[in-house]
Order: C-alpha cells, then sequence, then structure tokens
C-alpha cells in the first residue's frame, strides 16, 4: 500500500488525534477535570493501539480503535451537552469532578482576554481567611472552548472511523488473497512436485543402452 492510500491517512489522523488528547489533558489536568482526565488516558491508549494496528497490518487492533472512536464521540457529544446545559445538565455543577472538589475548567480563569481579580472577603464572619476570586475582560466564555475541543474531537473521530472501517476492509482483502495464492512462495506446489519426476526421467533415461548403435557394430563384425 502507497504513501497515498486510506492506511497512511489512518496514520495521520492517529498521529494528529494523539496530539488533540495530549493538548486536552495538559489543560483537563490543570483544572482538576477528573472525569475528563481518565477519559483522554483511554482515548490516548486506544489511539496508541490503533497506530500500531495500522503500521503493523493488525486488523483486530483497528477494529478495537473504530468500536472506541464510537464510544468517544458520545462522550464528547456529553461533554458538549453538559457545557451547554442541554436536558437539566449545568456546567457549574461538580459532575466532571466527581464531586471531590469545587474546580471549574482551566479556561474559566485563564482564557483569551481574562483578568483574574481576587478580594478579600475579610468582613464576612466565618470567611475572614477566603477570597473572592472574580474573572473580567474574556473574548471568549470557557464553556465555548470546551465546546470547540470537544467539536474537533468528534470530527477528527468520525474521519478516523470511517478510514478504519476502510483500512480493515483492504486489510481483509489482502490477507484473503494471500490465502488464495498460497503466501509468498513464487512458484506454485506444482512447480516442485515437477522436479523429482523430471529426474526420474532423466535417469531411466541414461540408463537404458543404445540399442540402435549395438545392432550396427554386430553387422560390421
Amino acid at each position: 500500500m502507497g504513501c497515498c492510500t486510506g492506511r497512511c491517512t489512518l496514520i495521520f489522523l492517529c498521529t494528529l488525534q494523539l496530539l488533540a488528547a495530549l493538548e486536552r489533558q495538559v489543560f483537563d489536568f490543570l483544572g482538576y477535570q477528573w472525569a475528563p482526565i481518565l477519559a483522554n488516558f483511554l482515548h490516548i491508549i486506544i489511539v496508541i493501539l490503533g497506530l500500531f494496528g495500522t503500521i503493523q497490518y493488525r486488523p483486530r487492533y483497528i477494529v478495537v480503535y473504530a468500536i472506541w472512536t464510537a464510544i468517544w464521540v458520545t462522550w464528547n457529544i456529553f461533554i458538549i451537552c453538559f457545557y451547554l446545559e442541554v436536558g437539566g445538565l449545568s456546567k457549574d455543577s461538580e459532575l466532571l469532578t466527581f464531586n471531590i472538589s469545587r474546580h471549574q475548567s482551566w479556561w474559566s480563569e485563564n482564557g483569551p482576554g481574562c483578568v483574574r481579580k481576587e478580594a478579600s472577603m475579610s468582613g464576612i464572619k466565618g470567611l475572614d481567611n477566603h477570597s473572592y476570586i472574580s474573572v473580567i475582560g474574556c473574548a471568549l466564555e470557557y464553556r465555548y472552548i470546551e465546546v470547540m475541543h470537544s467539536s474537533f474531537q468528534i470530527l477528527i473521530a468520525l474521519v478516523g472511523f470511517v478510514y478504519a472501517c476502510y483500512v480493515v476492509s483492504v486489510f481483509t482483502e489482502e490477507e484473503d488473497s494471500f490465502d488464495f495464492i498460497g503466501g509468498f512462495d513464487p512458484f506454485p506446489l506444482y512447480h516442485v512436485n515437477e522436479k523429482p519426476t523430471n529426474l526420474l526421467f532423466k535417469q531411466t533415461y541414461l540408463s537404458i543402452p543404445p540399442t540402435g548403435f549395438s545392432g550396427m557394430e554386430g553387422r560390421n563384425e
């Protein structure tokens, strides 16, 4: 298979997915988003598996990758619904942190143009050692940044699914044709069987004396 085939395209898509997942994992770690961290970790492992299967001609690994891409698309759709607050979901809930902490997305305080300000809350009883953090001036809300991240993941996952199915079908056809022609042996089996027969025929021919020549000698005597 040449470099312009679906196999090379799938290698490129897996590499792109791997880089995008690593970038997303970094920012999810910074925001302590534990559910996305686990999902990204599984995604990285499966993408590496799919990349290995594509390079080493292992259709089973690519099938696992194709199944995971469908799950990954579903997960990212959920993330979009979460940040857009669809179906009763709330972006301010602690669902993505497993209710361990009240952390939000890293982009909520570090988005483009965002200015983070802290105001002391010493005047409020019980909150003398706490401060109120306000974020102003954001050019783009953090939820839309997360939605764009998930949308990009969905896009490359769908394309990867299509090419994974195509590559699996090509590998399967090549395996069937390989079994049909009998492997990589350039000479068919009947050629090998013909060689002993030819040698036996030559040996028999050489062992028979030339009768015509012996008869002429008798006449001369």
